[in-house]
Protein backbone atom coordinates (compact mmCIF):
# COMPACT_ATOMS: atom_id res chain seq x y z
CA UNK A 1 0.00 0.00 0.00
CA UNK A 2 2.80 2.42 0.88
CA UNK A 3 4.45 1.82 -2.51
CA UNK A 4 1.24 2.51 -4.43
CA UNK A 5 0.70 5.78 -2.54
CA UNK A 6 4.31 6.85 -3.16
CA UNK A 7 3.93 6.06 -6.87
CA UNK A 8 0.67 8.06 -7.06
CA UNK A 9 2.17 11.09 -5.33
CA UNK A 10 5.25 10.88 -7.54
CA UNK A 11 3.10 10.79 -10.68
CA UNK A 12 1.01 13.76 -9.51
CA UNK A 13 4.11 15.78 -8.67
CA UNK A 14 5.71 14.89 -12.00
CA UNK A 15 2.53 15.98 -13.80
CA UNK A 16 2.41 19.31 -11.98
CA UNK A 17 6.10 19.96 -12.66
CA UNK A 18 5.67 19.05 -16.34
CA UNK A 19 2.63 21.32 -16.68
CA UNK A 20 4.44 24.21 -15.05
CA UNK A 21 7.45 23.71 -17.33
CA UNK A 22 5.28 23.56 -20.45
CA UNK A 23 3.30 26.68 -19.53
CA UNK A 24 6.30 28.68 -18.39
CA UNK A 25 4.85 29.05 -14.88
CA UNK A 26 6.65 28.11 -11.74
CA UNK A 27 4.83 26.66 -8.79
CA UNK A 28 5.63 29.83 -6.82
CA UNK A 29 4.05 32.03 -9.51
CA UNK A 30 0.90 29.92 -9.50
CA UNK A 31 0.69 30.24 -5.74
CA UNK A 32 0.91 34.06 -5.67
CA UNK A 33 -2.08 35.74 -4.11
CA UNK A 34 -3.13 39.06 -2.60
CA UNK A 35 -1.73 38.35 0.84
CA UNK A 36 0.22 41.35 2.11
CA UNK A 37 -1.11 43.84 -0.47
CA UNK A 38 -3.32 45.80 1.93
CA UNK A 39 -0.99 48.82 2.00
CA UNK A 40 -0.69 48.88 -1.78
CA UNK A 41 -4.48 48.61 -2.18
CA UNK A 42 -4.91 51.64 0.11
CA UNK A 43 -2.22 53.61 -1.79
CA UNK A 44 -3.79 52.97 -5.19
CA UNK A 45 -7.25 53.84 -3.87
CA UNK A 46 -5.94 57.15 -2.52
CA UNK A 47 -4.28 58.35 -5.74
CA UNK A 48 -5.22 61.97 -6.34
CA UNK A 49 -5.71 61.47 -10.07
CA UNK A 50 -8.82 59.41 -9.31
CA UNK A 51 -10.48 62.42 -7.67
CA UNK A 52 -9.33 64.90 -10.30
CA UNK A 53 -12.16 65.86 -12.64
CA UNK A 54 -13.10 68.57 -15.09
CA UNK A 55 -15.58 71.30 -14.13
CA UNK A 56 -19.20 70.09 -14.33
CA UNK A 57 -18.22 66.45 -13.76
CA UNK A 58 -20.01 64.89 -10.80
CA UNK A 59 -18.95 61.76 -8.99
CA UNK A 60 -21.37 58.86 -9.11
CA UNK A 61 -21.88 56.55 -6.18
CA UNK A 62 -18.99 54.10 -6.15
CA UNK A 63 -19.71 50.55 -7.16
CA UNK A 64 -18.08 47.48 -5.65
CA UNK A 65 -15.96 47.17 -8.82
CA UNK A 66 -14.49 50.64 -8.28
CA UNK A 67 -13.47 50.03 -4.66
CA UNK A 68 -9.73 49.58 -4.21
CA UNK A 69 -9.04 45.87 -4.36
CA UNK A 70 -6.55 43.18 -5.23
CA UNK A 71 -7.13 40.13 -7.34
CA UNK A 72 -4.90 37.27 -8.38
CA UNK A 73 -5.32 35.29 -11.58
CA UNK A 74 -2.94 32.58 -12.78
CA UNK A 75 -0.06 34.03 -10.80
CA UNK A 76 -0.69 37.66 -11.78
CA UNK A 77 -1.46 39.98 -8.87
CA UNK A 78 -3.25 43.21 -9.78
CA UNK A 79 -4.38 46.08 -7.56
CA UNK A 80 -7.13 48.27 -8.97
CA UNK A 81 -9.28 51.27 -8.09
CA UNK A 82 -11.74 53.33 -10.10
CA UNK A 83 -14.18 56.19 -10.22
CA UNK A 84 -17.18 56.96 -12.41
CA UNK A 85 -18.29 60.48 -13.26
CA UNK A 86 -21.35 61.93 -14.96
CA UNK A 87 -20.37 64.63 -17.43
CA UNK A 88 -22.66 66.72 -19.65
CA UNK A 89 -19.85 68.11 -21.85
CA UNK A 90 -17.80 66.84 -24.75
CA UNK A 91 -15.36 63.95 -24.54
CA UNK A 92 -12.66 66.33 -25.78
CA UNK A 93 -13.00 68.33 -22.54
CA UNK A 94 -12.49 65.22 -20.45
CA UNK A 95 -9.52 64.13 -22.57
CA UNK A 96 -7.89 67.56 -22.31
CA UNK A 97 -8.40 67.62 -18.54
CA UNK A 98 -6.77 64.22 -17.98
CA UNK A 99 -3.92 64.82 -20.38
CA UNK A 100 -2.98 67.87 -18.31
CA UNK A 101 -3.77 66.41 -14.86
CA UNK A 102 -1.89 63.19 -15.63
CA UNK A 103 1.14 65.09 -16.96
CA UNK A 104 1.27 67.26 -13.80
CA UNK A 105 1.07 64.14 -11.64
CA UNK A 106 3.94 62.35 -13.41
CA UNK A 107 1.88 60.10 -15.68
CA UNK A 108 2.93 59.72 -19.32
CA UNK A 109 0.83 58.67 -22.32
CA UNK A 110 1.12 54.90 -22.79
CA UNK A 111 2.99 54.34 -26.06
CA UNK A 112 1.16 51.03 -26.52
CA UNK A 113 -2.30 52.63 -26.37
CA UNK A 114 -4.39 52.22 -29.48
CA UNK A 115 -5.89 55.04 -31.50
CA UNK A 116 -8.58 56.79 -29.51
CA UNK A 117 -7.54 55.18 -26.21
CA UNK A 118 -6.75 57.47 -23.32
CA UNK A 119 -4.21 55.48 -21.25
CA UNK A 120 -1.35 56.75 -19.11
CA UNK A 121 1.52 54.95 -17.39
CA UNK A 122 3.46 55.70 -14.21
CA UNK A 123 5.92 53.20 -12.73
CA UNK A 124 4.01 49.88 -12.52
CA UNK A 125 0.58 51.53 -12.90
CA UNK A 126 -1.78 52.29 -15.76
CA UNK A 127 -4.59 54.85 -15.77
CA UNK A 128 -7.35 54.50 -18.34
CA UNK A 129 -10.24 56.82 -19.14
CA UNK A 130 -13.23 55.05 -20.67
CA UNK A 131 -16.26 56.91 -21.93
CA UNK A 132 -19.86 55.93 -21.32
CA UNK A 133 -23.07 57.32 -22.76
CA UNK A 134 -23.49 59.80 -19.90
CA UNK A 135 -19.97 60.29 -18.60
CA UNK A 136 -16.75 58.42 -18.13
CA UNK A 137 -14.86 56.09 -15.84
CA UNK A 138 -11.30 56.10 -14.53
CA UNK A 139 -9.45 52.92 -13.66
CA UNK A 140 -5.97 52.52 -12.21
CA UNK A 141 -4.30 49.12 -12.42
CA UNK A 142 -1.07 48.33 -10.59
CA UNK A 143 0.72 45.10 -11.42
CA UNK A 144 2.52 43.60 -8.43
Amino acid sequence: MKTARTRTVSRLLAGVLMASALTGCSLMELARDCEGTETRVAEVGALGILDSRPDRATARQRSEEEAPQCYADSGDVVVSAGRTYAFPGARAEVAAHYREAARKDGWRPDPDAGPGELIFAKADMYLSVDFTRTGYGLTVLSFE
